[in-house]
């Protein structure tokens, strides 16, 4: 996958997916973000305050790979976490922020093993998110968390942001849109399974579907 060179069908996209994320309970109100990442290196986001409801293709903000804004109404404050992603994975294309239910819960767990916060409970979890290390809490917007960020984007392309929510990567936004998605089902299976002798794949199954590198 390429950058995307056609920003007027980028920003139709954004807003497809939006709808399709907020239609469908992943995020409520007007928690969530997204970005593409455009041929020219610099950022196209939903902005700060907006609905993933209701935004709109002209409701959109431009920054750089700096996180400066560019143009557009003015950009989610998490742009500095699209950004470290995006200069840490020069490959990726599209970075997904959401505060889905299952995954914000288990960021808020005691106990985890915060190099890998979920179990691969799933042949799909496995492929498509592989492990998920846990970031410590910073509050909505505190910038001090981008190094931490965009160092561990260099080996992981999601994070799960404690007291927060997850943060995914992808080659492109449906890539990263699905993966976002395997992590809050995969979330939600670890907590109906609390308590539960559990068998997650091996770690032998687990290598069979590691994500394809991008």
């Amino acid at each position: 996958m390429t950058a995307y060179t056609d920003e007027s069908a980028a920003r139709t996209l954004i807003v497809r997916t939006a709808r399709s994320l907020f239609t469908r309970g992943l995020t409520h109100g007007s928690t969530g973000n997204l970005s593409v990442r455009l041929a020219d290196g610099t950022l196209l986001l939903t902005p700060t305050g907006s609905s993933l409801g209701t935004v709109e293709e002209a409701d959109l903000s431009r920054t750089d790979l700096s996180g400066k804004h560019l143009d557009g109404l003015r950009p989610t404050k998490e742009a500095f976490l699209h950004a470290a992603f995006y200069r840490a994975r020069p490959s990726a294309h599209a970075v997904v922020h959401l505060h889905s239910t299952h995954a914000a819960a288990v960021s808020c767990l005691d106990n985890v093993n915060p190099a890998d916060v979920l179990p691969p409970l799933t042949a799909y979890y496995a492929m498509r998110v592989g492990t998920l290390p846990l970031l410590p809490y910073h509050a909505p917007g505190d910038s001090s968390l981008e190094p931490l960020a965009e160092r561990t984007a260099r080996t992981h392309h999601a994070v799960l942001l404690a007291n927060h929510g997850p943060v995914v990567a992808g080659a492109c936004l449906e890539h990263a849109a699905d993966a976002i998605e395997e992590l809050e089902e995969t979330a939600k299976l670890h907590l109906l399974l609390r308590g539960h002798p559990t068998r997650p794949l091996t770690p032998e199954q687990v290598a069979a579907f590691a994500p394809a590198p991008f």
